[in-house]
């Protein structure tokens, strides 16, 4: 048996509780795929991007629903090193990519400020252009349930406001254009056990400015959230699963003001309206 064959055996026995169900959940509960559907999966090439890869492999060749998948992977101006263990990792894995060729981290390489905020926004765009024309009508992207816990955390604590990262949403630059995170409920130290069981080795940053210097990484602000929630954690073991379901038990009757596009409410819209019923 190739190694690919293992590790696709291995989504839907050993890690079907941790993995796969958790995958198949979300992509059914947010109504993630439907008929006809034509896909773009946006690789990385850490470890993320790869265990959706193979599990949209999976759920296309065993689900109902018919649809289409490509692999997108985006060169933004990797290494030599980093680009050919991407392609290697593909090939282990029996992933047929698609390389998009930019040259975003010479563009970014002089911006002082949020390098990384507007290298993504870059990266996201050209994914979108290329999945767009290849005839796709979505993207697929690996954010898991600890990105959007953490995300709650960095919204609040450094944004000053309650948000979540959303499991699917319309691009508002690309009509007709649909983004979906399948890894929604799967746990990102799952994903690591199952990468180091089958003895899998990703790119963690390819990004040129991390590996110039080091420090980066140290100080991220999502970092700190990590540490943050490690420690809460010691006092209460539930505390990573009721950060993640705030998004989901929202009170609007103890909520001061929350806007929704252009409508904005504050709590003193109707407030003495309820007390005069």
């Amino acid at each position: 048996m190739e190694k690919y064959q293992v590790i696709e055996n291995s989504l839907i026995t050993k890690y079907r509780k941790d993995i796969w169900a958790k995958f198949v959940k979300g992509v059914k509960e947010f109504e993630m795929i439907q008929e006809n559907d034509k896909i773009a999966v946006c690789m990385s090439g850490g470890k993320d991007s790869y265990i959706l890869a193979k599990c949209m492999q999976e759920i296309q060749k065993h689900g109902k629903v018919k649809f289409e998948l490509v692999f997108l992977v985006m060169d933004p101006g990797y290494t030599r090193e980093n680009r050919r263990k991407i392609e290697e990792n593909a090939k282990t894995l029996a992933i047929p990519i698609t390389i998009v060729e930019s040259d975003i981290f010479q563009a970014v390489e002089k911006i002082e400020q949020s390098p990384c905020y507007l290298c993504a926004r870059m990266r996201r765009g050209t994914l979108y252009s290329k999945a767009q024309e290849l005839g796709c009508n979505k993207i697929a992207l690996g954010h898991h349930y600890d990105d959007v816990m953490e995300t709650i955390l960095l919204s609040t604590i450094y944004g000053g406001e309650f948000k979540t990262m959303m499991p699917k949403l319309h691009s508002t630059n690309f009509k007709g254009m649909e983004l979906i995170r399948p890894l929604y409920y799967v746990r990102e130290k799952d994903i690591i056990s199952f990468a180091k069981y089958h003895q899998l080795e990703f790119l963690n940053c390819a990004c040129k400015f991390t590996a110039e210097n080091n420090d980066q990484n140290l100080n991220s602000k999502r970092l700190v959230i990590k540490h943050l929630i490690a420690e809460l954690k010691k006092d209460n073991p539930y505390i990573e699963n009721n950060i993640f379901k705030s998004a989901f038990n929202v009170n609007l009757d103890t909520i001061i003001g929350y806007h929704r596009k252009e409508v904005t409410y504050n709590f003193l819209d109707d407030y003495d309206k309820e007390d005069s019923k």
